[in-house]
Parts: C-alpha cells; sequence; structure tokens
C-alpha cells in the first residue's frame, strides 16, 4: 500500500531531524527494520509501530517511505566518501590506499546492509529513488575522475580512455559486488575475497600489474 502524502510539507532533506526528534526515531526503526525486511513489502503503519510515533509526526517529517529511505542513503553515502579518503586525497600509495579504502566499503556495505540493499534494489522502479541513487553513485564518479585526473601514473595508463567512462564503470563495478556481497551470494560473501577482487580490479585498470606478477592464485 502507497504512503498517502500531506499536505503539510515535510523538513527539508538538508536539515535532518536531530537526534531525539520523531524523525531520527522513523530513521532509526526504518534501519532496523530493513535489517530483515525487504523496503516493497513495508509499509508506513510498519514504521509508525517500530518507531512508536503518530501519522501526524511521520508526515511531517517525510512524506512517504521512499524518503525515509532516501535519508538513511545519504547517511550511509556520506559515510562512504569518507572511506574513500584513503585514495581520493592522494596522500597515501594508491595501490594501498585502494585496499584499505576497499576494506572500509566493505565494512560500510556490512553494516547498512539492508538499507543499501533497499536502494539497489528500488531505484530502477521509483524516479526520486532514481534520481537520488544516480546522484549519490555520481559522488563517488565525480571523486574517482578528480584523482584519476591527478595522477600522471593513472592518466598513462588509460592512455587517452574516456576518464569518466572509467571512473563510472568501476564505481558501478564496486557498487554491484557490495550488493552481492551483502546478499549473501558467494564467492562475495567473503570478505577479502571480495576485497580482493575489487582492489586488483581498481589497481589492474589504473596502475596495471607489477612486472612478472602472475594473475593465477
Amino acid at each position: 500500500m502507497s504512503a498517502k502524502r500531506s499536505s503539510r510539507p515535510a523538513r527539508r532533506s538538508d536539515t535532518p531531524p536531530t537526534s531525539g526528534q520523531p524523525g531520527e526515531q522513523i530513521l532509526s526503526a526504518t534501519r532496523e527494520l530493513l535489517r530483515e525486511r525487504r523496503f516493497d513489502g513495508l509499509s508506513v503503519a510498519d514504521i509508525l509501530t517500530a518507531a512508536g510515533v503518530s501519522r501526524a509526526s511521520f508526515y511531517f517529517y517525510f512524506p512517504n517511505k521512499q524518503a525515509v529511505l532516501a535519508e538513511l542513503v545519504r547517511r550511509a553515502v556520506a559515510q562512504g566518501r569518507q572511506a574513500a579518503h584513503p585514495w581520493t586525497d592522494g596522500r597515501q600509495d594508491p595501490v594501498t590506499a585502494l585496499r584499505a579504502g576497499t576494506q572500509e566499503g566493505a565494512r560500510l556495505w556490512r553494516e547498512n546492509a539492508g538499507v543499501l540493499m533497499a536502494i539497489v534494489e528500488n531505484w530502477a522502479s521509483d524516479p526520486d529513488l532514481r534520481a537520488l541513487w544516480l546522484e549519490q553513485m555520481d559522488l563517488f564518479t565525480d571523486a574517482a575522475v578528480a584523482r584519476i585526473q591527478s595522477d600522471p601514473q593513472a592518466l598513462r595508463r588509460l592512455a587517452g580512455m574516456n576518464v569518466r567512462a572509467v571512473a563510472a564503470s568501476l564505481t558501478w563495478h564496486g557498487e554491484r559486488l557490495y550488493y552481492l556481497a551483502a546478499a549473501g551470494i558467494s564467492p562475495f560473501d567473503d570478505e577479502d575475497t571480495l576485497v580482493d577482487v575489487l582492489t586488483d580490479t581498481w589497481t589492474a585498470t589504473l596502475y596495471g600489474r607489477p612486472a612478472g606478477e602472475s594473475t593465477d592464485q
């Protein structure tokens, strides 16, 4: 059952509720519900019961359950951008930094599995969620483009290829493998395997493998 929109405007998405407010209770309850339930089977009534708030309180903060998910996704993505800093800030050895960022990304997806699986499974069928997820993924792509363009080694490796296309393909490849890991799909449910594969993909694409290194395991 779809949520009914309130005539009272919801709070702005860039001013999320603060701790202790009903809006924060709604976010927390939805996050917990998504650990065990699919988003498409979740109703506003379910969220109200779990959060212990009134329907009026819900619609004061959010126009529908999609807006609740959107705020949770923004928070998770903000953490993800922090996780990518070892590589995007360019201050460490790039391969070491890529592995560190990938490990932190795996931890982030594990801790936010319900939320992030919900957006991956639903963005294609909802215009607002589609716009949100494309925007959030573009943030990662933009950061990767900036890092690649500042790195002469990576630019030499790409040899005139479309940097944005390469960055976007790597970013979306990561999204898919992190999703499979969160869904418990083998072999990516093994975190070491996930980190190894993603790190190798980024490293081989942007920097190549050291001379004489074999791809055989």
